[in-house]
């Protein structure tokens, strides 16, 4: 939300992206998460893998599932740690 506005479709969370999201990238940071939260980003088709990648490097789990969801119900891999 940017100052009040709202968009009527979900957007891609791709800084200065504005295509509409296809897929929801739920992941978590074992450090500071518990073990049943979940965050989720939003991406387009073309951001999609730019995200998973840039949490998967910090060693977050993350999943990415088709259309948007709000994370409840996604498993994601267990830590390495």
């Amino acid at each position: 939300m940017i100052l009040g506005f709202s968009p009527e479709s979900p957007q891609c969370s791709r800084a200065e992206c504005r295509a509409d999201a296809a897929r929801s990238v739920v992941w978590r940071n074992p450090k500071i998460h518990t073990i049943d939260r979940r965050k989720v980003w939003l991406a387009c088709d073309e951001h999609v893998e730019y995200l998973r990648d840039f949490l998967a490097s910090r060693a977050f789990p993350v999943t990415v599932v088709d259309g948007v969801s709000d994370g409840s119900g996604v498993d994601l891999p267990e830590e390495s740690r």
